[in-house]
């Protein structure tokens, strides 16, 4: 392994290395070495199902030929070019694609490097619009608590996450926040739907006491990402935020940088909830699918052609609109489109949750299985009837974790508020997965908490 990590240029382990996202003292993980379809491989040579497409990202797999060729002939035309100076192709191909996709209300688009800048997008836009057409006292913008929306300053400032706001609120201007609607562990004398009702109130109720003038727009993901676990609101809730929105002339966002792409079985998971049709969109992750760092912004035509109007919009990246990116991020949409990938993520969605809920016999540390197509996430407890939470000092999802690595599969999380709101796992595999694959990740996923169990048992 040592000599085969020299050939490949890769310090020693334990040697100098750039590893800021670890905690000290935290195992060093595996140096990958290749990848193809939803398989990756290490350096040692062993091999990995990569369950959770990444961070959710890799939504056609590894190795996609279609991709690799539109990137390699479009870096022998032109990688870069200022968006300043030159329109080029790629851009307005892209463009057209994710808008045509999008349907109606959602004209224009806006390319960025990765979804904290859609969300800074987004965020930017909807300021100028209010300020273009005269009202100058919006600037509030209201989003869910616990949420998330990317780790930039102003993305932060809409991120529910108490944790965060307690480091990085002295930096930043933190804004009002209304509860997620869960719908697995509730306040008593809650149901799903009562509770998504409440949550739909409490939005009108903090833009009363906020003031109306006062507020700019109010943030979602439509399926919960990282901060909430593939959380899906009764569709009631949809409709209710959209016409609270409305009477109060706030924009409504929609974040859908890990729904968004195909994932939940529609190009934007917004099409599950039509009487829910947002202002703004933000995409990222798999519109490129990890092929480039890519983001966009989504915007109604009108809205758009009011900023221009009124000077331009103040914002931007060198690598916004990029020629190379572009042409990746057309490659792999069109690749989603023509193998019918999400009509895939439909199918395979529900065999996923099929197997996902016939572990919960076998596994009493499996509390709830929940979302849509294939952006999916089960939920780990202490005691299922209870729903109590494991204690904070076992990091039991880091450690579970821990032990797929070992088996070979890979999955993702992210404790919100140190686990606050409970602990969760996505299981989110490439819209390409097949259901002999997605067998293969039930049985792992199994072994693992299994393993978990056991540990539990022994008192480690």
């Amino acid at each position: 392994m040592a000599d085969r990590d020299a050939e490949l240029g890769i310090p020693p382990h334990g040697g100098p290395v750039q590893v800021f996202y670890q905690k000290k003292g935290a195992r060093r993980r595996p140096t990958v070495a290749r990848a193809e379809g939803i398989y990756m491989w290490d350096t040692a040579g062993r091999r990995y199902i990569d369950a959770s497409s990444g961070p959710v990202v890799s939504n056609i797999g590894h190795g996609n030929p279609r991709v690799i060729e539109a990137m390699l002939a479009q870096a022998k035309k032109v990688a870069f070019a200022s968006r300043a100076v030159f329109e080029n192709a790629p851009n307005i191909a892209l463009a057209d694609l994710l808008t045509g996709l999008a349907g109606p209300g959602l004209e224009r688009a806006f390319f960025v490097s990765g979804g904290s800048e859609a969300t800074e997008s987004a965020l930017k836009l909807a300021r100028q619009y209010a300020v273009a057409r005269g009202e100058t006292k919006r600037w509030k913008v209201i989003a869910r608590d616990p949420g998330y929306h990317g780790g930039t300053m102003g993305a932060l400032s809409v991120t529910g996450d108490p944790e965060s706001e307690r480091i990085f609120g002295a930096v930043g201007r933190i804004m009002p926040k209304v509860p997620a609607p869960f719908t697995y562990r509730l306040p008593a004398n809650h149901d799903a739907d009562s509770y998504a009702r409440h949550c739909a109130a409490a939005l009108a109720e903090t833009i009363e006491r906020e003031g109306p003038e006062t507020v700019l727009a109010f943030i979602m993901e439509p399926v919960g990402g990282l901060a909430t676990g593939a959380l899906v609101a009764p569709d009631h809730y949809y409709g209710a935020v959209r016409e609270i929105c409305d009477r109060y002339g706030v924009l409504l966002i929609y974040d859908e940088v890990m729904s968004g792409a195909g994932r939940t079985g529609t190009f934007l998971a917004a099409d599950h909830w039509p009487a829910g049709r947002p202002d703004l969109v933000t995409l990222a992750k798999g519109i490129a699918a990890g092929y480039t760092p890519m983001g966009a912004l989504l915007a109604p035509a009108a809205m758009v052609e009011t900023v221009a109007e009124s000077g331009g919009f103040m914002h931007g990246h060198t690598y916004a609109a990029n020629p190379l990116s572009c042409a990746v991020g057309h490659a792999v949409v069109s690749e989603m489109i023509e193998k019918k990938l999400m009509a895939n993520a439909e199918r395979m969605g529900n065999v996923l949750r099929r197997g996902l809920e016939a572990l919960k016999t076998d596994h009493p540390i499996l509390g709830d299985v929940r979302g849509k197509g294939l952006l999916m996430a089960i939920e780990i407890v202490a005691d299922r009837e209870t729903k109590a939470i494991l204690p904070a000092e076992r990091q039991a999802v880091y450690r579970i974790l821990e032990l797929g690595i070992e088996r070979g599969l890979l999955l993702y999380t992210r404790r919100t508020a140190n686990g606050k709101y409970g602990e969760w796992l996505m299981v989110s595999p490439p819209l390409i997965v097949t259901e002999a694959e997605i067998e293969e990740i039930v049985h792992l996923i199994g072994e693992t908490l299994g393993a978990y169990e056991k540990e539990l048992g022994s008192g480690r």
